[in-house]
């Protein structure tokens, strides 16, 4: 199987010193690029001097997750894209398992291996961790990761599952499906697009797994720290929009009003905490969205499934019940 490794970069030298040797080493099955969006260091010189079977492609701006990845992608030909972030070490064999999967079980679109914390080996990562999952109000969490908790890896998650979705630090997509989606929405410019691409891939039929023999490290918020505020906007925002975009017809309001509420909650708790420029950030989240409205929710398509959530709300039992670990949720739904 024809397989592309594609690093979106953008002023990422000190990162691709760092971590593109682990790809280069251990991706004997894949084609290596980097896709560089318009960085003003010197990353790509640095790559053409260092590692020169790695293949750029150079965007015109720096366009973001979202459009970088669909403008780059445009001009890599394979089987299946596997995006990974600049700051993702992979261990040795990672790419076998994954490429057994794709190759064994056709319905299966989008997979993400195993992600560790770069920072703390033995624990998952926070993006994306043992394959993420969502409830009924549109708020993430992960096997080994709700909301602030990480869990040790004990090897309570060395499986292959059905997933919801796959996180964008390392994200293995066959490009017919990427294609028949139109890519990532490049409204989104970072953060949440991947949930978004796959609920539109759930919504389509198709599969999404996770598999624990492909392992990862992850350093984790190495563009966007996670107290930024400009983090906190693109999260309120995005979320929304993918909502909107992917909520089934008859939970479409219902549920949107229920979720605007709770964004207010959260910019009550910042206030309270004095955290007056993440208020803003919440505010400016609903502002654009409000602006987006019309144009996003013309992207709805003709099915939605009613089947996206896997518990009515992780706020509830993560904040009132205490469910601090993914295997306690199971009946409690």
């Amino acid at each position: 199987m024809k397989i592309a490794v594609v690093i979106l970069n953008w002023n990422g030298t000190k990162l691709l010193e760092q971590f593109l040797p682990s790809v280069v080493n251990f991706s004997q099955e894949a084609d290596i690029y980097v896709a560089d969006n318009a960085s003003t260091d010197e990353s790509v010189a640095f790559v053409k001097a260092n590692f020169p079977t790695v293949k750029i492609v150079v965007n015109e701006s720096n366009f973001g997750f979202a459009q970088g990845y669909n403008e780059a992608l445009k001009y890599i030909d394979s089987e299946v894209f596997a995006l990974v972030n600049s700051d993702i070490e992979v261990t040795k064999n990672w790419l076998k398992p994954i490429i057994a999967t794709f190759e064994n079980e056709l319905k299966t679109a989008i997979i993400q291996p195993k992600i560790l914390d770069f920072k703390s080996k033995e624990y998952f990562e926070y993006a994306g961790a043992a394959g993420g999952f969502m409830d009924k109000y549109g708020y993430m969490f992960c096997r080994g990761r709700i909301f602030e908790t990480l869990e040790k890896d004990n090897g309570q998650y060395d499986d292959n599952c059905e997933i919801f979705w796959a996180s964008g630090a390392c994200f293995f997509i066959r490009s017919s499906v990427y294609k028949e989606l139109n890519g990532f929405d490049a409204d989104f410019f970072a953060h949440q697009e991947e949930i978004d691409l796959c609920w539109r891939a759930f919504n389509k039929g198709h599969s999404i797994k996770y598999n624990s023999k492909s392992v990862v490290y992850h350093v984790g918020g190495a563009t966007l720290q996670h107290g930024n505020p400009k983090k906190t906007f693109l999260n309120f925002r995005n979320s929304l929009l993918m909502m909107l975009k992917n909520l089934p017809k008859n939970q479409l309001l219902p549920v949107l009003f229920i979720r605007l509420i709770l964004d207010g909650i959260a910019g009550i708790q910042f206030l309270i905490k004095g955290q007056f420029k993440h208020l803003l950030a919440i505010l400016n989240a609903h502002y654009s969205f409000y602006w987006l409205f019309y144009k996003n929710y013309n992207k709805r398509e003709d099915f939605q499934s009613t089947k996206y959530y896997y518990t009515k709300s992780i706020v509830y039992l993560y904040f009132i019940n205490k469910v601090k670990v993914f295997i306690n949720i199971l009946g409690t739904k």
